[in-house]
């Protein structure tokens, strides 16, 4: 019994049902018992299909947890590297040092050039224009509650499983 489908479920629920409409809606007993039988095996398929579940999200709640314990590690290593990077390179400068090498490691510095820029001075004609226009969902959801009829957007229901 408990190797059975909830998709077997539902097809012997279903041909039962067909063969009761075809009788006229006359219900046996052997049938009452099938409809019996197949609700208790469908309550109890949910039922480990809950388990199953919840065991999935909490699994799923680990990981999160530890992708943010990674993250705060990395994030710690990141700031660890910039500041000896920081220190290194103030000790070079003082002591205008521009090279050290070993046999397995090479620091020293190489130019780079960057543009800084005060937006609130620099001319428009140096400007670019960026626009993003995005459906406001929740000014629609509210407008198509109130009866307006707007053209691409429509209020669709959803049942969503609670697994608690």
């Amino acid at each position: 019994m408990s190797n059975i489908s909830i998709y077997q479920i539902e097809h012997e629920y279903l041909t039962l049902v067909e063969d009761i409409i075809n009788s006229g809606g006359e219900i046996t007993p052997e049938q009452e018992m099938q409809l019996a039988l197949t609700k208790d095996q469908l309550e109890n398929k949910g039922r480990s299909y809950g388990y199953v579940v919840k065991q999935l999200e909490s699994d799923c709640d680990q990981i999160d947890a530890e992708i943010s314990r990674l993250q705060a590690l990395k994030k710690s290593r990141n700031k660890t590297i910039d500041k000896l990077k920081e220190t290194l390179t103030n000790a070079m400068n003082l002591f205008e040092v521009t090279e050290i090498k070993t046999p397995t490691l090479k620091i020293n510095f190489r130019k780079s050039e960057t543009v800084e820029v005060e937006s609130l001075i620099i001319d428009e004609k140096w400007c670019t224009s960026k626009t993003t226009i995005m459906p406001d969902k929740t000014r629609i959801k509210e407008a198509l509650k109130n009866g307006e009829v707007i053209l691409g957007a429509e209020l669709v229901q959803h049942q969503n499983i609670q697994i608690k």
